[in-house]
């Protein structure tokens, strides 16, 4: 190793060390705001201050995060890629210091509980409320992320439990099988399938099917796969990188059906129609799990547990590592 290599890697050192949360926080704000001087309204700093705090995490960097005009402002390319690191970095910090009150607190009261489906009606939702009614005096916290993420978290203990369509792919982690729900299809109201009441699988061979990137999508194009087979009976697949919020704006454009649980339901959506998706053997169902650590020993986290064992009793056999 030369002298020159020793000097860049120390020069890293440096900069590492001398970039604080702030300038991160200042450059989140900046890029969700497309405008510095709307950030520092944002923040009630100074635009000077706000812009010499982009400027020194740029040099200390060493790129360019914006492209400055007088329309406002946008991440470069390399912007976008150290925003996105700035964006992990700031949750993690939250993340932490949540974690340090929640544990000073003591044994009578925190729980985090993450989960990748709706809440606007079913199981979960009752499960939380009678949670809290039996518990009051414990703070509960729910966190919505994607699955990968979820499991993350459950790995690094910043959430103690996840409810999940499907068994996650852990095994770090144990499950506890709960409830299942019945898939239903989305459809514009003035479809032609929704003079139907029930709709059987087959009926959207001829169809596009809307999935979101975000869970459960992958679960439902699995059921799909699995109803039919034969690639030729399958309807068109698009996924978008959107909210399911989003898809059923895009069911209401008529670009498309899509698939659902019951308990994405309980929101209404104008402009959208729910009916029963069936094969022979009649409804289709997907399972819900909890997942959680067996070394977590958060007091609260046995209380939920015991409760979903109580709400949805199954043999001993069925809690698995």
């Amino acid at each position: 190793m030369n002298m020159t290599e020793i000097e860049t890697r120390n020069d890293g050192r440096n900069a590492a060390k001398a970039i604080h949360l702030h300038h991160l926080r200042l450059a989140v704000v900046a890029c969700d705001c497309g405008s510095f001087r709307r950030a520092a309204e944002v923040l009630s700093i100074k635009h000077t201050v706000l812009s010499r705090s982009i400027g020194q995490l740029e040099y200390l960097i060493g790129t360019r995060l914006f492209e400055r005009s007088s329309g406002g402002t946008k991440p470069t390319l390399a912007g976008r890629a150290v925003l996105r690191i700035a964006r992990l970095i700031l949750e993690q910090v939250d993340t932490l210091v949540d974690t340090g009150i929640s544990n000073g607190r003591g044994e009578s009261g925190h729980l985090t509980m993450g989960f990748c489906t709706s809440i606007s009606t079913g199981n979960l939702r009752a499960t939380l409320g009678e949670f809290k009614k039996r518990f009051p005096q414990i703070e509960l916290a729910t966190v919505e992320r994607s699955r990968l993420r979820l499991m993350t978290a459950l790995r690094s203990g910043t959430v103690d439990l996840v409810v999940s369509p499907g068994r996650l792919p852990s095994r770090e982690t144990k499950a506890l099988p709960l409830w299942s729900e019945r898939i239903l299809i989305s459809l514009p109201q003035d479809h032609g399938l929704v003079a139907r009441e029930i709709i059987y699988w087959t009926d959207l061979r001829n169809e596009t099917i809307l999935l979101s990137r975000y869970d459960p999508g992958r679960e439902l194009e699995d059921l799909l796969i699995s109803k039919l087979v034969l690639p030729e009976d399958r309807p068109k697949i698009a996924r978008h990188d959107v909210s399911r919020g989003i898809i059923n704006s895009l069911i209401s454009m008529g670009m498309g059906l899509s698939l659902v649980m019951e308990s994405d339901i309980g929101a209404s959506f104008a402009g959208l129609v729910y009916r029963e998706l069936q094969d022979g053997a009649g409804a289709s169902r997907i399972g819900f799990y909890a997942h959680w650590r067996d070394d977590n020993e958060n007091p609260p986290l046995k209380r939920f547990i015991d409760l979903l064992a109580e709400r949805y009793p199954s043999p001993p056999s069925v809690l698995a590592d």
